[in-house]
């Protein structure tokens, strides 16, 4: 049987439409993959590196060792003049954010958002005064500025961290009753609680005349953990601590 001439033109139309819409998803197809090489090949934005910078950063207090955190020895300005350095005498293994404050306190961190604390204890260069640091630990950097306005800053001990003493050691005499005063810094996501007294243990109000300058220099401890701690790093494929 004979094809008729529009039966014809009809085949090659539907070939040729065919044939175009092929062509379309091939070049559809090309710029698809080509763009996702390019996804996977481009550098990281900017943004991108600022965002894993910050997620770096706020889990430093889980990924980092702890003598990472609370170096063995910290520099700090001494009363006389010059540089002395505090020695570490221990890290608590405790990370529990309610274990590390008074009582008065507890609610407030959990209300801020509180994710860890984790404290050691240093002695001075002269072996008179210990202080207990503690890094408490937030998601991000919103959470510690809330945290910090909330924390009594007036210079009192209590209420505020609580003291970190180890037996068999020259701070096994410090403890609560021991505490004659604290400070709070913040920078990123962390906020830093100190809490200072001496090796006799002796409460504040036995002391007599209090000297402030004494117990200055934890001011300088505080601020050299929190620095190490919470300064952000931006990503380097060449570092063994980033995967790229």
């Amino acid at each position: 049987m004979n094809e008729v001439p529009g039966q014809r033109r009809l085949a090659w139309m539907t070939l040729i439409m065919a044939s175009t819409l092929a062509l379309a998803c091939a070049a559809v197809a090309a710029v698809t993959a080509g763009a996702a090489v390019t996804e996977l090949t481009r550098g990281p934005t900017r943004t991108e590196l600022d965002r894993a910078a910050a997620a770096e950063t706020a889990g430093r207090w889980r990924s980092w060792p702890a003598g990472r955190i609370f170096p063995e020895t910290v520099g700090y300005a001494a009363e006389q003049g010059g540089r002395e350095r505090a020695h570490r005498v221990g890290i608590s293994p405790e990370t529990r954010c309610e274990r590390a404050v008074d009582p008065g306190l507890r609610e407030t961190l959990r209300r801020t958002g509180c994710r860890g604390v984790l404290r050691a204890t240093y002695i001075d260069a002269l072996q008179g005064v210990v202080v207990t640091v503690g890094v408490v630990a937030f998601a991000g950097e919103r959470e510690a500025v809330r945290a910090k306005a909330a924390l009594p800053r007036t210079g009192r001990p209590s209420p505020g961290l609580l003291a970190l003493g180890f037996p068999g050691t020259v701070t096994d005499r410090f403890t609560a009753v021991g505490r004659q005063g604290g400070l709070v810094r913040q920078a990123g996501p962390y906020v830093v609680m100190t809490t200072v007294g001496q090796v006799d243990g002796r409460p504040g109000k036995a002391v007599g005349e209090q000297r402030p300058t004494i117990f200055a220099f934890t001011g300088d401890i505080a601020d050299r953990i929190l620095a190490g701690l919470a300064t952000p790093e931006l990503p380097s494929c060449e570092s063994g601590e980033w995967r790229c």
